[in-house]
């Protein structure tokens, strides 16, 4: 059966990242349990879109019961922020709203309510919220009229995302993950909320993640205004570099698995913080195993008793990790610094911070 693109249906499909088969992303098998001829066998690849730009998930064959994560503070600070800028631009004018969430966790709506805002979900709202929810929809167009629908005439649609641009330019291979079916640009999402009767009317850049971006979106053709013009821009130069992250995760893999192997012949004691799902493919490509990395670290309780998929190395509790006496943490999510290193000050100093783009883990800068 010919492939469709998800966002436009056209045919003309280009890979341009392929991590060959991998772990399922949001699988946690029982710390005890045996690695399964099927646990690693999952295609994952990421292809775009030659007539709208969109870059999507080839195909997913994963069925598995996404545990939700504790919600990192980065991100709800930036929440935050990103609802006083809205309000600042005079875009939260009405009372109703309606919220499109993410299988991650977090929420919007109680930043809204303090503004006076009601939750609807039996009609059109003034406001429409989408924090990194829609890319978790397979069928885009499909996932935009939707959104389209839920927003009033008059009202306003935000959307979040992790900006393609961002994650070309920083080498994010591993933000490629299953269940994640869309990698936006600003050109392609514009095309996608025009197939839905919208159009960008403004746009916000946070440092979260790298590089995420809160667009404003309403009904009816609208002129972008100059932040919008600026980003799609800055994008354009970016993108022209996509096929790099396939020669990325090659020294990102290779790199990682030197700097386990050469900890271990040191015989320091290495755990890691986040078990998130950009750090399964890493840390099964790079063939990690108790031997190299002791546990994993992570707040979540659905998480903590499980193990990283496609490894042996198992998924502990923040507690143990201080516990542990660690010489070396590796924080597979950057964001969290901040977070940890003020929950967690028994482990100042012992911080490694992964960088795909970078020639091996770093101890941050104070």
């Amino acid at each position: 059966m010919t492939r469709r693109c998800r966002g436009c249906a056209e045919t003309t499909l280009v890979p341009v990242l392929d991590l060959g088969t991998v772990p399922a992303a949001d699988h946690f098998p029982p710390r005890d349990s045996a690695i399964g001829p099927d646990e690693t066998g999952h295609p994952l690849r990421m292809d775009q879109c030659a007539t709208c730009g969109l870059a999507q998930l080839a195909d997913d064959d994963t069925v598995t019961a996404e545990p939700h994560g504790v919600e990192p503070q980065a991100l709800r600070d930036q929440a935050a922020e990103a609802v006083r800028l809205v309000r600042a631009a005079g875009l939260l004018r009405a009372t109703t709203v309606t919220e499109f969430g993410s299988p991650h966790g977090g929420t919007w709506l109680p930043l809204l309510t303090e503004h006076g805002f009601t939750e609807v979900t039996d009609g059109p709202a003034a406001v429409v919220l989408d924090c990194f929810g829609i890319m978790h929809e397979p069928d885009q167009r499909a996932a935009f009229a939707a959104r389209a629908a839920a927003t009033d005439p008059g009202g306003v649609l935000l959307v979040q995302y992790h900006s393609l641009a961002t994650i070309v330019a920083q080498g994010q291979w591993n933000a490629l993950r299953h269940g994640h079916f869309a990698y936006y640009s600003l050109s392609a999402l514009c095309a996608l909320v025009g197939a839905a009767g919208m159009s960008v009317v403004t746009a916000w850049e946070f440092d979260l993640y790298g590089g995420t971006v809160l667009l404003a979106v309403r009904h009816g053709a609208h002129a972008p205004d100059a932040t919008v013009e600026r980003i799609l821009a800055a994008e354009a130069e970016a993108l022209r570099s996509t096929v790099t992250l396939q020669n990325t995760v090659d020294r990102h893999v290779r790199t990682l698995r030197a700097w386990l192997e050469d900890s271990a012949a040191q015989e320091l004691r290495v755990y890691a913080y986040g078990a998130a799902s950009r750090a399964v493919a890493l840390l099964a490509m790079a063939g990690a195993h108790r031997g190299v990395l002791a546990g994993v670290a992570d707040a979540s309780p659905g998480k903590q008793g499980a193990r990283m998929p496609g490894t042996d190395v198992p998924i502990i509790s923040p507690a143990d990790l201080v516990a542990a006496d660690p010489d070396l943490v590796l924080l597979t999510l950057p964001d969290l610094l901040p977070e940890v290193s003020a929950a967690l000050p028994e482990l100042d100093g012992r911080w490694m911070i992964d960088d795909p783009a970078g020639p091996a883990p770093v101890i941050p800068r104070p």
